[in-house]
């Protein structure tokens, strides 16, 4: 007969598993998400990326939009900018997608925990699949 003891060491591990599991997610190629920020004085808009089947990104950024490219190896990520459109913007919202570009281009390794993509360097981004 099983012990009780040995059935919640067993339950816990499998709990422990289940949560390492779910936080080494493969990078989410084939998906759209959103920027976990609020949005900026005058505006409802949050930046989105939206994240080909091989790495290739259009951007939706605060007033200005783009494509560029993430190549991932590992947990390595490297995201390369590519044409910015500039909408006639307003200075603060053209310095802030300025910012974030930069930040974008300065990644250097990700983390995923369910729906939330945590892009790593000397700015963390979080971005969070958007549900439809």
């Amino acid at each position: 007969m099983v012990s009780l003891k040995r059935l919640m060491c067993a339950a816990v591990a499998m709990l422990a598993m289940s949560t390492f599991a779910r936080a080494q997610e493969g990078f989410p190629f084939g998906t759209e998400m959103t920027l976990e920020a609020l949005p900026q004085a005058g505006s409802k808009r949050i930046p989105n990326i939206e994240i080909g089947d091989h790495g290739e990104v259009v951007l939706e950024l605060w007033c200005k939009g783009g494509k560029g490219q993430f190549s991932v190896a590992g947990n390595t990520v490297i995201f390369v900018p590519g044409q910015i459109q500039d909408r006639s913007c307003p200075p603060a919202r053209a310095r802030a997608d300025d910012e974030l570009v930069a930040a974008l281009g300065s990644v250097e390794t990700w983390t995923r925990q369910g729906d939330v993509l945590t892009l790593i360097g000397p700015k963390p981004l979080r971005f969070r699949t958007t549900g439809n």
